[in-house]
């Protein structure tokens, strides 16, 4: 396999901006056949250069990685079940046409619920209007959880694909409701650990705080300048609704590496070869499946899938394959029926947000990898 191509292709796209840096894991089966740091860590306030076992501000990738694994597992329990509605556990969501919304629809952006709504922003002006620590406090996040129960619906559930932010803060929310534990809790015990990963974690803003603690910012890709919370952000979520709500949430909060996502796609693999119990066969194929539930949409139970066009994924995946992108700057494409993925975590927003060369070099990427893997 010649990777030539591809590590010229990050030399130039660092050179050209599009990121600082970036962490790229290629690996076909189990195995990792190519892994390399490229750029830098950080430009400001002084440059560092990026490592293998940088951890990055997933963004959305929490969706699939830590929420669609959690709710898997909720599921092989039989607390819920996908077709269960969101009343039966939160009796007031069905306000506003929203009796109807299943599990199904959330997982599969087919809800009805908004895209996104700045709920930070009335959360930050809570704050200055005198309710002291607001900001990242369990109140605040209970605030957005009330809110998300009283939006109106914008289309009938399971009539259109929207992918929504505000789905996933609610599954966040579910998971939180039946397990009795946060989200980052529930995932720490039955996720992360039991798969031996070490730095993947979300960051509680609210205990940092209380312990006085700080992150391990020189492992941390920091992210951008943020012009309302004036300061570069490293080790603090990204995603301002997020932040918001105390690090802690169902669509954004995650941090990993590259080798610890690997890690857990390896064990989800087995559970697909039906090699590992953690999750059964049949419901992680079901995960894994396009959602009929829409005609033509392009979206598993939490995760992506390549669109017939400009696929971020670029033109080599086959049509069983699995992804997700997130904001800062990174995603996982999974090729099930070729069975391989690669896992691209840059930090892209670092300092700003204003670049979004990322967007064709994603696609460029993807082919330069796949045909280095099989030609």
């Amino acid at each position: 396999m010649v990777f030539h191509p591809v590590e010229e292709a990050f030399n130039e796209a660092v050179a050209q901006g599009v990121f600082p840096g970036a962490v790229v894991l290629v690996a076909k089966g189990d195995e990792t056949v190519f892994e390399r740091a490229f750029g830098w860590r950080s430009l400001v306030p002084e440059k560092t250069p990026m490592q293998l076992d940088t951890i990055f501000d997933l963004a959305s990738l929490t969706k699939p990685l830590a929420t669609t694994s959690a709710i898997m597992l909720l599921v092989r329990e039989k607390k819920i079940r996908l077709e269960d509605r969101v009343t039966r556990f939160f009796p007031n969501f069905g306000v506003f046409g929203k009796t109807h919304v299943t599990f199904r629809h959330l997982l599969a952006h087919c809800s009805g619920l908004p895209a996104w709504k700045p709920y930070y922003e009335d959360i930050v002006k809570g704050e200055k209007e005198g309710r002291i620590n607001f900001v990242a406090s369990r109140a605040a996040k209970s605030y957005v959880f009330e809110r998300i129960h009283r939006e109106k619906s914008i289309a009938p559930p399971g009539s259109q694909s929207l992918y929504s932010d505000l789905g996933f803060m609610l599954l966040g929310e579910v998971v939180e409701e039946i397990s009795g534990r946060t989200l980052d809790r529930y995932c720490q015990d039955k996720i992360f650990r039991p798969a031996g990963l070490r730095s993947t974690s979300f960051v509680d803003l609210a205990q940092l705080r209380m312990r006085r603690l700080q992150p391990a910012k020189e492992m941390i890709a920091p992210t951008e300048n943020c012009p309302w919370r004036k300061k570069v952000l490293c080790g603090e979520v990204h995603d301002d609704n997020a932040y918001a709500m105390g690090g802690v949430a169902g669509h954004a909060g995650l941090f990993s590496s590259a080798q610890e996502i690997h890690s857990l796609l390896r064990r989800l693999n087995r559970c697909l070869r039906g090699e590992d119990p953690f999750v059964p066969a049949p419901l992680v194929r079901e995960f894994f499946t396009r959602d009929q539930t829409v005609s033509g949409s392009a979206y598993t139970l939490g995760w992506d899938t390549p669109s017939a066009e400009n696929s971020s994924s670029g033109t080599r995946f086959s049509p069983s394959s699995i992804g997700h992108l997130g904001f800062t700057g990174t995603s996982v494409w999974w090729d099930l029926e070729k069975d391989c993925h690669v896992i691209l975590l840059s930090n892209r927003v670092h300092p700003s947000r204003a670049s979004d060369k990322i967007k064709t070099f994603r696609p460029h990427i993807h082919d330069l990898i796949m045909k280095a893997l099989f030609e």
